[in-house]
């Protein structure tokens, strides 16, 4: 059985601002938490947290009886990657502003507009190809390769994005032929059992501690939280639950490098969060490099809309 839905740009904009803002809240808890947890852990919680949530939306939405569909494998690949894309931002946001990260994600719309004929079969016009030129030049001039104060951690949210754009650009055709909690449920349940997987990797191997921040986030052993802490972690669980299935909505409703786009909203949230908990600012040609991207992309999207009104 498939679920159709006709597109809804209005409802897919608000989807996906509601989503930017539970996202950025929590990756921010998650940065709070990267000097003394393992981000292994913090996803362990994160899914825990999750579930509960999920699965009562599933059953009352009476989708469980979708789960095992014939688009699971697709459905569990999509995960792996967005898994793999989670771990590459929360990973960077360990060794670098939020703010920081969160530009050079900005990049994902690029990455959807370049890739969307390819995967999708949608028409990729010319003043898209422009703005992925531009956007990709104000990425090298926030990240600075070579320079002195190049932070390898910047390549890590750089494949954020790349791992995000390759997930919605599934995720469109999926939660148009299968409910979105039925995907959010396996998503949740993939990311689970990856933590627990490395958990047990770097229980075995030992941590690296003393090396670069984003490593030893990742490789940091178990350790029993707090009552507060623990509270936390959870809570952040239920924020990322809310936040799946809305970003699966949005890209349902609208396609793919329409809804991209808005979600430059995080960087609002960045700045916020990054100032009043973490003292973080970036720096003039961080500044710099995020101008061009964010202009690019919205640019993208006004002709996009000039040339759709006109049939072009």
């Amino acid at each position: 059985m498939t679920h159709q839905h006709k597109d809804n740009r209005t409802l897919a904009i608000a989807f996906v601002l509601v989503a930017v803002g539970l996202a950025a809240t929590q990756d921010a808890v998650v940065k709070s938490m990267s000097g003394g947890y393992s981000i292994n852990q913090a996803v362990v919680y994160r899914c825990l947290g999750s579930m509960p949530v999920l699965a009562a939306i599933l059953f009352q939405q009476g989708a469980w009886r979708h789960m095992l569909t014939p688009l699971l494998p697709r459905i569990v690949l999509r995960s792996l990657i967005l898994c793999s894309a989670y771990y590459g931002f929360v990973l960077s946001i360990a060794a670098m502003p939020i703010a920081n990260s969160v530009a050079i994600y900005f990049t994902m719309p690029f990455f959807v507009a370049g890739l969307a004929g390819f995967v999708l079969g949608e028409r990729v016009r010319l003043h898209r190809w422009l703005a992925i030129i531009a956007g990709f030049a104000g990425v090298m001039i926030m990240v600075r390769p070579g320079a002195t104060g190049f932070e390898p951690a910047a390549l890590l949210a750089l494949y954020s994005a790349f791992g995000y754009a390759i997930g919605q650009m599934i995720g469109r055709p999926l939660a148009q032929k299968v409910p979105p909690v039925v995907i959010a449920n396996w998503q949740n349940l993939i990311y689970l059992l990856c933590g627990i997987v490395l958990l047990g990797v770097f229980h075995l191997t030992g941590s690296l501690e003393g090396g670069h921040k984003s490593l030893a986030f990742l490789s940091r052993p178990w350790a029993w939280p707090g009552l507060f802490d623990s509270f936390i972690l959870i809570a952040n669980g239920f924020l990322a639950a809310f936040a799946m299935l809305l970003f699966l909505s949005a890209y349902k409703y609208a396609e793919s490098n329409f809804v991209a786009p808005f979600e430059y909203s995080a960087m609002v949230w960045a700045l916020a969060y990054g100032a009043l908990l973490f003292g973080d600012f970036p720096d003039a040609l961080t500044w710099a490099g995020a101008a061009i991207v964010v202009t690019a992309g919205l640019l993208m999207v006004w002709r996009d809309r000039q040339l759709d009104r006109i049939g072009a």
